[in-house]
């Protein structure tokens, strides 16, 4: 144990990386020094499991256990009540790897990355506390919309998978400050997350976007954007759907455009709630309204005045739409398009 002792580099921390030690080597350890090493790097050993001992350091607040070839993680972790922690990346652990009880664990820090997980773990949506979940470099499809779950979340790193949307759970996670959905295959950002009101980073590149909403204007404390390798960098797609309106929408539309008083007492409470849903046509031009029937619109709009970018825009008829220009990078300019503040975005990373 005289090797271990030296590869220590102060009584709470015990590092063993690259000792080539098997899933018994921490037995010998002494009781003290269980009890007194906080930090444990057990990193690049060619562990395929976790020690049973491991539940003997009572004190443990941070394990790394990165870089082995680990494919489960036994029950024994969940003794370590301190934990707050764990860096498991570069594994090769599964969707079956975790223990039953893993979400009782008090963790602030979870790293996952570079695993098997094709999707994420349930056990990791029980861990409350948690403010940084990274799980890159896997085989996730989908983002579970129990994530909003995870209400102390400040660092979310999904990048390096195989996502494809976006839940709009996602946007209420109230302290995320970093978003990392990089490398997936994301065809849209649904316009919810412009209530993510903490957000200053968000990492979209190498993705399938054709556009943003509109909304991400909104996000006042955002400072970075990544969009390089998307489509919406390389080319201008415009896609404009719209549905005829209904009977009903084009009552509700005569009743808002006219100022028309109503009541309860006039109207049953579902043609109320109705009306009370009305979304007013953001051309300045347009005085109208709609509620299921609009134009999906993609205009391009200044970001610190060097950069242009498609927003989504939804108008309430066709003939609010601006004509389109031969040249997509002056597409439509009007009224209501506003550049984005220097301050406001310090950096759009497009290449």
């Amino acid at each position: 144990m005289e090797g271990f002792e030296e590869a220590s580099s102060s009584e709470n921390v015990l590092d063993l990386s690259r000792l080539n030690l098997n899933n018994n080597s921490l037995d010998s350890l002494s009781e003290k020094r269980r009890k007194d090493t906080t930090q444990l790097y057990l990193c690049y050993n060619r562990m395929t499991g976790l020690p049973e001992s491991i539940s003997l350091f009572s004190n443990l607040e941070f394990l790394d256990i990165s870089n082995n070839a680990l494919s489960v993680i036994s029950e024994d972790i969940t003794r370590l009540t301190k934990l707050k922690t764990l860096i498991a990346k570069n594994n090769r652990l599964n969707n079956s790897s975790l223990p039953k009880d893993f979400g009782s664990l008090q963790l602030e820090v979870l790293n996952l990355s570079g695993n098997r997980f094709e999707e994420m773990p349930s056990q990791c949506l029980q861990l409350l506390r948690l403010q940084s979940l990274s799980l890159g470099g896997n085989r996730l499809k989908s983002i579970p919309a129990e994530i909003e779950s995870l209400a102390s979340l400040e660092l979310l790193y999904l990048g390096g998978n195989q996502i494809s949307s976006i839940p709009a759970e996602l946007a209420n996670l109230p302290c995320l400050c970093y978003l990392v959905l990089c490398d997936n295959r994301i065809q849209s950002v649904p316009p919810q997350l412009n209530k993510l009101h903490s957000l200053r980073s968000l990492s979209l590149h190498n993705n399938l976007l054709t556009y943003l909403p509109r909304e991400i204007l909104s996000l006042v404390h955002l400072q970075e954007l990544s969009l390089r390798g998307n489509p919406l960098v390389v080319r201008f797609v415009k896609d404009m759907t719209y549905d005829p309106p209904s009977l009903l929408e084009l009552a509700g539309r005569t009743i808002k455009s006219r100022n028309l008083p109503y009541s309860h007492k006039d109207l049953p409470s579902h043609l109320v709630n109705y009306l009370d849903m009305a979304s007013k046509c953001p051309n300045p031009k347009c005085a109208g309204v709609y509620f299921d029937s609009c134009v999906r619109h993609i205009k391009f709009v200044d970001f610190c005045g060097k950069y242009r970018l498609p927003l989504m825009h939804y108008l309430c008829s066709p003939e609010c739409t601006s004509p389109c220009s031969s040249n997509p990078q002056s597409d439509a300019d009007s009224d209501d398009d506003n550049s984005v503040p220097a301050d406001r975005l310090q950096r759009v990373l497009l290449g």
